[in-house]
């Protein structure tokens, strides 16, 4: 693949990380969809790669469901989690209950508390679009610790992701389908071809029209039904707090009790504003430097200010190099470029730990050493890998966002510029996309206890956000972790806070005082550490 495509494609993945931070979804697939459902009702979709094997012994029962002893993984998780796992038969096209299945993954994180059957279970809601649910059980673990000790907690792949039916882009040959190495000029139509290709690929087994959010919930909704549960608790993160709100908005009778973390209005373009939401965040990033005194000392140039003029110099002259590879730990050869700039200070901007690496990685690329910038570029796009499902993704944000994109002027003065946004919709020309409903966009309104949570210094769900969904709720608290970037549920009082506002199912009268107490990360100064 071209290396604008592959830059300008790792850009759009981190954007989509419109989920948790950290997590990484083992299995990436392009894919693509048409009409099969209704040209092959009868058709059996592949057999997802986590389906349940048959034999495996029955330790539990759950309402109508049988589950069997499972460990979650994912290849860059912190570690194993054992669960119960079962599948769930769904149609894929709602509207055609006898024609074409697909399979559910299902986890079940049981809960110590003897008396959890007797309460509302947790379902947990991943980002993206296009993370598996299931994949990220490790982080889970931590940020629902307090939880689970009273309340079970669901994880439930969605549909496109994991382990259920996973959208893959798969030659003839069963390999995956690669985008054209040769450099090109024109990204944009690189990436709709591809999706063209994946497109037809997907055709005998797969109607990408079905892969919304729209069906996620319905989906949601029917897992509900077969636990026996009259009504649920919901966590989302990021997309995820899209689908929470939406299943909200359409079954309010079977929701309890929602939180939502690093949250998306419903009548958010996801992707659509990325430009403006990273130029605040390094705005933000630069105050802090500013206000701390070991920081702005070392680091005269303000982080805005010395990004937009390692941007310039770069894209006037880009800069060949010799580094270190952070996976093989040999020297290697490449160039850097403003893309491989801006890519990598879009990805560090997700998290403070990273953030904090940012001043000194650009004092040292002023100063023409390059070398720490394209080690922490590699990293960063080996880390990237396989986080997402982009074709789920493409079914997704073709269906609910790219109609609604208009382009916006201020983009164009910003360090990522318009281009991200134009690259996010760039698939979906030639994606069989379904459609949203007339009411999508309207906020969730009502009664029901919502505890929403945004970090600080976030560069793609701000806290303004967070804001905007409030107003419409009157048993609603927003809670911003200082400092914090994007997702905050795992990170110091957080996960008691949520434990607490299950328990009590109140967010009004939740004391959260204790996030202040969560230490902003201050700027590298050197590459040993902060100053002591």
């Amino acid at each position: 693949m071209s290396k604008k495509v592959r830059i300008i494609l790792a850009l759009v993945v981190v954007a989509a990380l419109f989920g948790y931070r950290q997590w990484q979804a083992r299995h990436p697939a392009p894919a693509a969809a048409t009409d099969a459902t209704a040209a092959a009702p009868n058709k059996a979709a592949p057999k997802p790669r986590h389906a349940v094997a048959e034999e495996a012994p029955v330790t539990r029962t759950r309402g109508s469901l049988k589950f069997h002893p499972c460990t979650l993984t994912s290849a860059q998780a912190a570690g194993n989690v054992e669960a119960q796992c079962t599948t769930l038969a769904v149609p894929e096209n709602p509207a055609a209950p006898t024609g074409r299945k697909i399979d559910l993954k299902i986890a079940w994180l049981d809960s110590k508390n003897d008396g959890a059957a007797d309460l509302e279970p947790v379902f947990f809601i991943a980002g993206g679009p296009g993370q598996s649910a299931t994949e990220v059980a490790s982080l889970v673990e931590v940020a629902l610790a307090e939880t689970r000790k009273q309340r079970d907690v669901f994880l439930i792949d969605q549909r496109g992701t994991g382990g259920s039916h996973p959208l893959e882009c798969l030659g003839p040959d069963g390999k995956p389908l690669a985008l054209p190495e040769e450099d090109v000029t024109d990204a944009a139509k690189v990436v709709a071809d591809y999706a063209a290709r994946c497109a037809a690929a997907l055709k005998p087994t797969t109607d990408t029209r079905f892969y919304t959010t729209t069906e996620a919930i319905g989906d949601l909704d029917a897992v509900r039904a077969v636990l026996g549960a009259p009504r649920v608790d919901l966590v989302g993160v990021s997309y995820g707090t899209r689908v929470a709100q939406q299943y909200a908005k359409r079954y309010p009778e079977h929701v309890r009790a929602l939180v939502i973390d690093g949250v998306a209005p419903n009548d958010l373009v996801v992707g659509g504003e990325f430009a403006t939401t990273f130029e605040d965040a390094i705005k933000l990033q630069a105050a802090q430097c500013r206000q701390d005194a070991a920081c702005a000392k070392r680091f005269p140039t303000d982080t805005h200010e010395q990004l937009r003029n390692v941007l310039a110099r770069l894209r006037e002259a880009p800069v060949e190099v010799d580094y270190r590879h952070p996976g093989t730990g040999e020297m290697a050869h490449g160039k850097v470029t403003a893309d491989t700039v801006v890519g990598l200070a879009f990805a560090f901007s997700y998290a403070p730990q990273t953030a904090s690496l940012l001043p000194l990685v650009l004092d040292e690329a002023s100063h023409g050493r390059y070398e720490p910038l394209m080690s922490l570029a590699q990293l960063a796009n080996r880390q990237m890998g396989g986080q997402m499902n982009r074709l789920m993704q493409w079914s997704v944000i073709c269906a609910e966002d790219a109609g609604r994109y208009q382009p916006s002027e201020a983009a164009a003065s910003t360090l990522l510029g318009p281009e991200v946004a134009q690259m996010f919709f760039a698939a979906c020309p030639a994606w069989a996309s379904g459609t949203a409903p007339a009411d999508f966009t309207a906020p969730l309104t009502g009664n029901v206890p919502v505890l929403l949570l945004s970090g600080e210094l976030d560069p793609v769900t701000p806290p303004r956000y967070a804001e905007r969904v409030l107003a419409h709720l009157p048993n609603g608290k927003h809670v911003i972790a200082p400092g914090q970037g994007h997702s905050v549920m795992a990170l110091g009082c957080v996960p008691k806070l949520i434990g607490q506002f299950f328990d009590k199912g109140d967010a009004k009268s939740l004391d959260a005082s204790c996030v202040q107490n969560l230490n902003r990360v201050p700027a590298f100064t050197s590459f040993n550490g902060w100053e002591p």
